[in-house]
Order: C-alpha cells, then sequence, then structure tokens
C-alpha cells in the first residue's frame, strides 16, 4: 500500500463534521423556503 492513511483523524473526522453540518444547513434552507412558499 503506497498510501496507509489518508490523513489525520481530526482532519477526516472534520471534513466529515463539515459535509454533515452543510447537509444539514441546506436541508433547513430547502425546508424553510418550501414553508415560506406555501403559507404566502
Amino acid at each position: 500500500m503506497a498510501n496507509p492513511a489518508p490523513g489525520p483523524l481530526w482532519r477526516r473526522l472534520g471534513w466529515m463534521l463539515a459535509i454533515w453540518l452543510a447537509s444539514v444547513l441546506s436541508l433547513g434552507a430547502v425546508a424553510g423556503v418550501i414553508r415560506w412558499w406555501l403559507h404566502h
């Protein structure tokens, strides 16, 4: 194996947290837009 580890554990966890947070925020934004659109 040329690459035993893709990076430090904290960096991989940080990327996973950032991706999760971005998905949660985007889902919340979409839900807010839909809710606003339905109530107007």
